[in-house]
């Protein structure tokens, strides 16, 4: 690491002791503690995955700053804490990496990625029986329940096709899909009890997740996509309607669906 690149962190750091003085820094600074910042970690990671698929570089800069900033500023509530500082945390993942690579770092070979993989699950494994955690034979072991949920059901279902609790192909998958969409229809039909319709609708993402996974797709891009494909075609029909002298809301469903038809096909090939 260069001397300007140890400068510029040391700066950071020193940034955000300041904001986080008691006396002379951000009074906003100052109130947040560890609960209240994680939204905005969580935030600023998708912002770096944003960047990423716009293939926005100095985009891509400014979000790893500012991701870089979440870490620096949980590092300085814990060292206010006395539990860690900016230092332990760049040694435990150092640590961790070294550990976790016996292949790179040590005289440890695999035959293949799965070997890999599986090593690297063993080593996982060893490192929470050394924090003596209680001891999980699971195949569903260490899965975080910090993730994301549809993340967290992707690991689960990569966790189970391990021990073979998979189906063959997607085939099944869009079987298993349209069954779980019949029981919503059902239930929505038989009165909408509130519980049996969430567990019915999670029944319904948790095989979708599952059919991204054996099409090879990412969940998380392919919502990206659909999200933007969906507000590029809304605000070009509120356009079509100001264009043609009035909003949006000033027309029935069946105006607004014409546009919706309009903007699809100017959207093309695109879509």
């Amino acid at each position: 690491m260069s001397d300007a690149v140890r400068h510029g962190l040391d700066d950071l750091l020193a940034i955000m002791a300041r904001l986080r003085d008691p006396q002379d820094g951000c009074p906003w600074d100052v109130q947040q503690d560890f609960a209240s910042i994680a939204p905005y970690t969580i935030e600023e990671a998708y912002e770096v995955a944003d960047a990423i698929d716009r293939l926005d570089w100095r985009d891509l800069r400014d979000e790893l700053g500012d991701l870089l900033l979440q870490v620096v500023f949980h590092a300085q509530m814990a060292k206010e804490a006395g539990l860690f500082d900016f230092t332990d945390v760049a040694h435990a993942i150092s640590d961790k990496m070294v550990r976790r690579h016996p292949h790179v770092f040590g005289a440890e070979r695999y035959d293949d990625l799965d070997a890999q993989k599986q090593a690297w699950e063993d080593i996982k494994t060893a490192e929470r029986a050394a924090r003596g955690e209680s001891h999980d034979d699971s195949a569903l072991a260490g899965v975080s329940r910090g993730l994301p949920e549809w993340k967290r059901a992707l690991k689960l279902q990569e966790r189970a096709a391990r021990v073979g609790f998979d189906w063959p192909d997607e085939q099944p998958v869009i079987a298993k899909l349209l069954e779980e969409v019949e029981e919503v229809r059902v239930e929505f039909a038989d009165g909408r009890d509130p519980q049996r319709l969430q567990d019915e609708i999670g029944d319904v993402l948790f095989v979708v997740v599952n059919l991204a996974r054996h099409g090879g797709v990412d969940f998380s891009q392919a919502l990206r996509h659909a999200n933007a494909k969906f507000e590029r075609r809304f605000r070009r029909m509120e356009q079509l309607a100001r264009d043609q002298g009035d909003g949006l809301a000033e027309r029935d469903l069946a105006g607004q669906e014409a546009l919706w038809q309009l903007a699809k096909r100017m959207d093309e090939p695109s879509s």
